[in-house]
C-alpha cells in the first residue's frame, strides 16, 4: 500500500466530464489498495475570469479580497470531485485550506506556505477515506485567506506531500511527461524517463511550463519523488509511465543535455551612462529587489571615462516597473535606460555538462551558423542560456535540439 498525492490541473478538470474522468483515476487507485489524497485546480479558465472580476471593480485592488475571490476556484473543483468520488461508492470529502489548516505567511498573492497540521487527515486516510484538497491556497496567522500564485496547486500537491510523508506526488496535466523541448515547436521532442530535481529546476525557471518552480524546489528539499503524466491517457500514477523527477543519483546515465528551455516573456533592460564605482550594482539592485522586480540575466559592460553600461533581464510584465522604480531613485545617475521587449530566452540544460567540455562551443556555433546573434549570455554548471531576437526563437530551439542529438528519430519524417 503506497501513499499518494494526486493533482489535477486545470484542464484535467475543465468541465464535468473531465473531473469524471480524473475521479476515474483515483478510484483506480484506490481499489489497488492505495491511500489517496487529491488536490485540484480551478476548472480551466476560471481563475483568469475570476482575477479579470477583479481588475474590472479595482485595477489596484486589496490583495486579501483578491486572494477571497480567486481561491473560489479551486473550492468549486473540490466539492465537485468529492461528489465524483462518492458516485463510485469511494468514502471521500473535501477539505478547504482552513480546515486542515495549510498555514501561510501574510504575503498575499504569492503566500509561502509555513506549516501543515496534518494530524485530523492522516486520521482520515488511516480509514480509508480520500482526501480532495483545493489548490493554490492556504490560511495566514490571522485567518485570511491567502494564494500561493500562479501555478501554485502544484506547490500544494507536493507541500502536502512532504507534510504526510507520501510514497509519491503525481501530476496529472495536459501532457504525458516532460519533454526535451516544446512538442509544439519541435515536433521530434522526446518524452524523457528520468529526469534530476535541479535540472527540472532549471527547465521550470527557463521557461518550461510543465511544473511550478517552487514545487520542484520543494521536492527537491524534501525528497519528494514527483510524476509528471497526462490526465487524457490511460495510465494511472501507479503504472509509472509519466516522467519521474527524482534525485541524481537515481538516474543511472545523465544525459549530456537533457532538454532546451525556451520564454518569449523577457525583456531587456539596460542602464546607460552608470558610475563604475564599487557599491554600483548594488545600488542599482537593491530598489529593484524592494520591488519585488525579478531580475534574470546580468552583464556589464567594460568601463570607460569612469562610466559602465548595465544591462539585466526581467519578466516583461515588469519591465515598466522596474524602469519606474530606477527612474524614481534619486541616488542613481545614468545617461538614459532603453528597454527592448523584442527578445527571447533559450536554455540548453543537462547535469551531464558537469563532467563534459564543449556544450558550449555546440551551441554558439550552431546559432551562428544560422546567423542568429546572441545579445547576452548567462552559464551555471548545468545550464547555458541566450538571449537572442525574438523572431529567432523557433529556428534556434529547433536547431539546438537536433545538435545535442535530441530529436526522437522515429519521429522524423
Amino acid at each position: 500500500m503506497a501513499l499518494i498525492i494526486a493533482k489535477f490541473g486545470g484542464t484535467s478538470v475543465a468541465d464535468i466530464q473531465r473531473i469524471e474522468n480524473a475521479a476515474s483515476k483515483v478510484v483506480r487507485e484506490v481499489e489497488a489498495g492505495n491511500k489517496v489524497v487529491v488536490v485540484v485546480s480551478a476548472m480551466s479558465g476560471v481563475t483568469n475570469k475570476l482575477v479579470e472580476y477583479c481588475a474590472q471593480i479595482s485595477p489596484m485592488h486589496d490583495l486579501r479580497e483578491y486572494d477571497t475571490v480567486v481561491s473560489s476556484g479551486e473550492q468549486v473543483t473540490a466539492g465537485l470531485m468529492a461528489m465524483a468520488l462518492q458516485k463510485h461508492g469511494v468514502v471521500a470529502r473535501s477539505w478547504l485550506g482552513w480546515q486542515i489548516p495549510i498555514v501561510t505567511d501574510n504575503v498575499h498573492g504569492k503566500a509561502r506556505i509555513e506549516n501543515i497540521d496534518t494530524n485530523e487527515l492522516q486520521k482520515r486516510l488511516d480509514d480509508g477515506e480520500v482526501a480532495v484538497i483545493p489548490g493554490f491556497q492556504g490560511v495566514t496567522g490571522l485567518g485570511r485567506v491567502a494564494t500561493l500564485g500562479r501555478g501554485g496547486s502544484d506547490t500544494s500537491a507536493v507541500a502536502m506531500a512532504a507534510a504526510l510523508g507520501a510514497d509519491r506526488c503525481d501530476i496529472y496535466t495536459d501532457v504525458s511527461g516532460v519533454y526535451t523541448a516544446d512538442p509544439r515547436i519541435v515536433p521530434a521532442a522526446r518524452k524523457i524517463n528520468k529526469i534530476a530535481y535541479e535540472e527540472m529546476l532549471e527547465l521550470a525557471s527557463l521557461g518550461s511550463k510543465v511544473l511550478q518552480t517552487r514545487s520542484v524546489e520543494m521536492g527537491a528539499k524534501n525528497g519528494v519523488p514527483i510524476q509528471v503524466l497526462s490526465s487524457f491517457d490511460d495510465e494511472i500514477g501507479s503504472d509509472r509511465k509519466g516522467t519521474l523527477v527524482t534525485t541524481e543519483g537515481s538516474i543511472v546515465e545523465a544525459e549530456l543535455v537533457s532538454g532546451i528551455a525556451h520564454s518569449s516573456d523577457e525583456s531587456k533592460i539596460t542602464v546607460l551612462g552608470v558610475r563604475d564605482v564599487p557599491g554600483i550594482a548594488a545600488r542599482l539592485f537593491e530598489p529593484l529587489a524592494k520591488a519585488a522586480v525579478n531580475v534574470d540575466m546580468i552583464i556589464q559592460n567594460i568601463s570607460a571615462d569612469g562610466l559602465t553600461d548595465m544591462t539585466f533581464t526581467v519578466p516583461r510584465a515588469e519591465s515598466a516597473l522596474a524602469v519606474k522604480t530606477l527612474e524614481k531613485d534619486v541616488d542613481l545617475t545614468y545617461d538614459k535606460i532603453t528597454v527592448n521587449d523584442n527578445v527571447s530566452k533559450v536554455s540548453v540544460v543537462g547535469i551531464g555538462m558537469k563532467s563534459h567540455a564543449g556544450v558550449a562551443n555546440t551551441m554558439f556555433r550552431t546559432l551562428a551558423e544560422k546567423n542568429i546573434n546572441i545579445q547576452v549570455i548567462s552559464t551555471s554548471e548545468i545550464k547555458i542560456s541566450i538571449l537572442i531576437e525574438e523572431d529567432y526563437t523557433e529556428l534556434a530551439v529547433r536547431s539546438l535540439h537536433a545538435a545535442y542529438g535530441l530529436d526522437d528519430t522515429d519521429k522524423i519524417a
